[in-house]
């Protein structure tokens, strides 16, 4: 199966009081967090989407060392989270299977559960995402069959429209992570 994954880190941070990926949380940034879990999935290449104008990101994300990573400007990134999505969607290899959604503000995602998810993408599921304690959580994946859906989202509330209306085409797996729900909103959270 070829898959990618998408980071989205192109938000403004504004209830936290700007620079939050790079904001330091158990001795790394909210940034390297998500993208260590990002690379740790079975992608053939993982997209960054960051700020037009964020050098700060552009630069972190310059000095990884893994070859599968690139940064992506998400030029209507002002638009909200379904427009960095609709970036990173159009910049997918067409070919592809399918791509991981990873939110740059979740730094506790366990690097094993990509796998998990990956193994269910089968015949007849469109997305596949984590629960924990009866709540869907990150990062979802993604079939092939979703790929023109997510580039025309827009506006702030990602593909929560797309996920309402897979029906049995959305594959549930059940973890004991708590990761899979914990994002950073405000500077009291990184205490978590």
């Amino acid at each position: 199966m070829r898959l990618e994954a998408i980071v989205l880190a192109a938000g403004a941070g504004t209830r936290f009081g700007g620079g939050k990926l790079l904001a330091d949380y158990r001795g790394r940034t909210l940034l390297d967090h998500a993208l260590d879990a990002a690379l740790a999935a079975p992608v053939e290449r993982v997209t960054a989407v960051i700020r037009p104008g964020d050098s700060a990101l552009a630069e972190r994300i310059a000095v990884r060392p893994d070859p599968r990573l690139r940064p992506l400007l998400a030029p209507d990134a002002a638009e909200g989270l379904g427009a960095s999505l609709r970036a990173g969607a159009r910049a997918l290899d067409p070919a592809g299977d399918g791509v991981f959604v990873f939110l740059g503000d979740m730094p506790d995602v366990p690097h094993d559960l990509a796998d998990v998810l990956a193994a269910r993408l089968v015949e007849g599921v469109r997305i596949v995402a984590p629960v924990h304690a009866g709540r869907r959580g990150h990062p979802v994946l993604f079939s092939r069959a979703c790929f023109a859906d997510l580039a025309t989202l827009g506006g702030d509330r990602g593909a929560q429209g797309l996920m309402a209306a897979a029906g049995e085409a959305l594959a549930l797996v059940e973890t004991d992570a708590a990761g899979v729900l914990f994002d950073v909103d405000r500077r009291e959270d990184l205490a978590g």
